[in-house]
């Protein structure tokens, strides 16, 4: 038998050596101190938002895009400012800035226009192109319609159960008119976190559909496609009339996650997907130059 003293010694050998092994352990099975561990922010969800600071509209990307397209029709067919906060008004009041596939009876899209009253088919009225154009086609028949209140003249166009509904849409209306077709400059952001090659093929010809085929006096002239930088980028340089550069603009930005767009540069502003949310930025001195009366998109 050993002395007391050895066999005395020998207890916290043991015992300091099953700590050590136990709190291996728990840091393999743990991962250590957790005060130590800093891990990277989630990316905000994907978003939109009209208007910059406290008085910041926001906006699911569906809103923006439908906003956008509203914008994009007014524009291609001169009409008034007046005109796009009617519409506005009506598609927030009968669907949110949704394209809904149902609604009361038989009404559909955005307007909630019903097949049943002649507004067109069903397939028609859930594209919001065409549900757009027959709104305006409907509106300008309104004799001073830019002279009403905005629920008289909604109403005289959609004949709807409460006319009066479409009053309380003004004030948003307004300022969503002004940010989407540039009273506001660089008014429309939306953010989300961009993965593969961009559509720009598909973006440009829905770009068309809505603004109109491009040409000397439309609001599309032209449209080149080159590549660029040392990753040899594809890009799309769309050429405008400056009257309607930041609609189309705001389209584009309204539609980048659709089409995967990352970059869109216009008039000394720059706007990336991944820190959308900053909204447009002064584009750095160091960026190449945009032409005159032209919109990049990447």
């Amino acid at each position: 038998m050993p002395p007391p003293s050895r066999r005395l010694r020998a207890v916290p050998v043991i015992g300091s050596a099953l700590v050590l092994l136990l709190a291996a352990i728990g840091y393999l099975v743990f991962g250590g101190p957790k005060h130590n561990v800093t891990l990277p922010a989630p990316p905000p969800a994907p978003g939109c938002q009209a208007g910059t600071g406290a008085a910041a509209i926001p906006l699911g990307t569906e809103q923006a895009g439908i906003a956008a397209t509203i914008a994009g029709i007014a524009v291609r067919h001169r009409l008034p400012q007046r005109a796009l906060t009617i519409a506005l008004a009506a598609a927030l009041q009968e669907s949110q800035l949704q394209n809904l596939d149902y609604g009361d009876r038989d009404s559909v899209g955005v307007f909630q226009q019903r097949p049943s009253q002649g507004w067109g088919t069903t397939a028609e009225l859930e594209d919001p192109v065409y549900a757009t154009t027959r709104f305006f086609a409907a509106l300008v028949k309104v004799p001073r319609y830019t002279k009403m209140p905005v629920d008289q003249a909604a109403q005289d166009v959609q004949h709807s159960a409460d006319g009066y509904a479409y009053g309380q849409w003004t004030g948003i209306a307004t300022l969503l008119a002004g940010y989407f077709t540039g009273t506001s400059p660089a008014g429309v952001s939306c953010w989300y976190t961009p993965a593969g090659q961009a559509d720009l093929a598909g973006a440009l010809k829905q770009l068309t559909q809505t603004f109109g085929p491009a040409g000397k006096d439309a609001v599309l002239v032209g449209v080149t496609t080159d590549r660029s930088g040392k990753k040899n980028k594809k890009k799309t340089v769309v050429h405008v009339q400056r009257d309607g550069a930041w609609t189309v603009a705001g389209w584009l930005v309204a539609h980048a996650q659709q089409y995967g767009i990352s970059q869109i540069r216009y008039a000394g502003y720059a706007w990336n997907a991944a820190n959308g949310s900053m909204g447009w930025q002064r584009a750095s001195r160091n960026a190449r130059p945009v032409p005159r009366g032209s919109i990049v998109a990447a």
